[in-house]
């Protein structure tokens, strides 16, 4: 797939990443804590019915100079030790307000660095969910690894524990790279632990790689592309890197060294999709690649691709997303609700008894339209709004008014060969694939006007 530079050079603007609608940076501080709780309860009697265990981990061993997440750099076991006991005291919190009936279909560690943590720290995790909550049978078990803290040994006990998928940020095979943003070392040879994790055949395994980073070249990012391609990994993703040093200040350093310029990134894209689709991978939303086999590329095909804030996922074992510990964001049907930042307030207000939830959002029937055809553009990369209006039990004409779309713009997308649009049927083409966030965006009326900050789409 080539990208036309003019285009790029178009549609690279602050865009939101619609990992969410409204984005985060729509959410409100929360005043009246009883309408939270509120919001909890009624999401029980909402679709999905299944629940999404999100579990955040902040710490990590050192800081990566690209981070976006929200992490903090320690070996204060004490403190570890605390939070780890916080988080099952925020389990009970939860249980009470869920209906018993409903059952767990994900579980998901995200970080910061979940592996960081003792695999005792996990196990404690892990056997109070199961003892509180019943799983769907072949539930997702997912947990997102830094191997530079991975054993084979903490391998087999995240197996024993139930987990069917891990997640490595690689990032890039080049040391120069690597050091450069202050990336760690793997503790043993990528290619070693893979082999070992494959002996597991019920272990999906996903590598991460950003483009985007100071020193990434054309030659060694075909190296590292070569190299995750021989790894043979179920689903891949290659990110583009987010520059948004106003909210996370290390990124700064980065500028010393200089970023790739806009012409070099897309060329580094455009190599990887070039190595990944021609190795029988196929592109999933904008950043993803699964194998021909893998459940993504077979929802794909069928229409039935979802997601939330970790990720892909199949409509089969999508939940209510209920998120624990610092910054998680619960995603119900109605709402978003954002736990406070502060692991000192966080370990405070579970003392207390309360949930630590400082932002709030209560999507409105309006908002759940746009964020469903967001989604399938997003996701599918096709959406028939005969069915959205079918769905939300409105007219077409409706939804055209509700999302205030403007048909010149769209088509001025199919003019540029980014969509097709006939007789209320919208679909990306491969080119158009790259530019989505750009055409879930004109579906979007917060856009129109918009005032909020936002990394560029590309």
């Amino acid at each position: 797939m080539k990208i036309d530079q003019s285009l790029y050079q178009k549609y690279n603007k602050p865009t939101p990443r619609y990992t969410s609608y409204p984005p985060a940076n729509y959410f409100n501080d929360v005043t009246d804590y009883a309408s939270i709780i509120q919001a909890i309860k009624a999401s029980n009697d909402e679709a999905p019915q299944n629940i999404s265990i999100y579990i955040h981990i902040p710490f990590c061993g050192q800081l990566c100079h690209y981070c976006g997440c929200n992490t903090l750099i320690t070996n204060n076991q004490t403190l570890i030790d605390n939070y780890i006991d916080t988080l099952l005291k925020e389990i009970d919190l939860l249980k009470p307000l869920l209906n018993a009936d409903r059952k767990i279909s994900q579980i998901h560690w995200g970080g910061g660095t979940p592996n960081f943590l003792p695999i005792e720290a996990i196990q404690k995790i892990m056997h109070k969910l199961y003892d509180n909550f019943e799983t769907i049978p072949q539930a997702e078990i997912a947990m997102e690894c830094h191997p530079a803290h991975l054993t084979k040994t903490y391998v087999d006990e995240l197996v024993q524990l139930g987990f069917n998928r891990l997640s490595f940020g690689i990032q890039d095979f080049n040391e120069q790279v690597l050091e450069t943003v202050n990336r760690q070392k793997p503790l043993l040879p990528i290619a070693d632990i893979i082999a070992h994790i494959k002996t597991y055949p019920q272990i999906s395994l996903n590598l991460d790689f950003i483009y985007g980073l100071p020193f990434q070249n054309l030659k060694d990012y075909t190296q590292t592309m070569n190299r995750a391609v021989a790894l043979s990994p179920d689903r891949l993703a290659v990110f583009s890197y987010a520059h948004v040093p106003w909210i996370k200040k290390q990124q700064k350093t980065l500028e010393k060294f200089g970023l790739p310029s806009a012409e070099e990134k897309i060329g580094l894209f455009e190599k990887a999709y070039e190595i990944l689709t021609g190795s029988q991978y196929v592109p999933i939303g904008l950043d993803h690649f699964a194998k021909p086999q893998d459940e993504l590329s077979k929802a794909l095909k069928t229409k039935q691709l979802h997601r939330n804030f970790q990720g892909y996922c199949t409509l089969d074992t999508t939940g209510q997303v209920y998120a624990l510990g610092v910054s998680g964001i619960s995603q119900l049907t109605s709402a978003y609700l954002q736990n406070t930042k502060s692991i000192t307030k966080y370990i405070k207000s579970i003392e207390a008894g309360v949930f630590p939830i400082e932002k709030y959002y209560f999507v409105n029937d309006q908002e759940k339209l746009i964020r469903d055809i967001i989604e399938r553009i997003m996701c599918n990369m096709y959406v028939d709004f005969n069915q959205v209006a079918q769905a939300h039990h409105i007219s077409v004409a409706d939804v055209y008014k509700i999302t205030a779309v403007n048909f010149e713009t769209l088509q001025t997308f199919k003019s540029e060969g980014l969509l097709h649009f006939q007789n209320h049927i919208l679909e990306l083409s491969r080119k158009g694939q790259f530019f989505m966030r750009n055409i879930a965006a004109s579906f979007d009326p917060n856009m129109k006007n918009n005032q909020k900050n936002f990394s560029k789409a590309l």
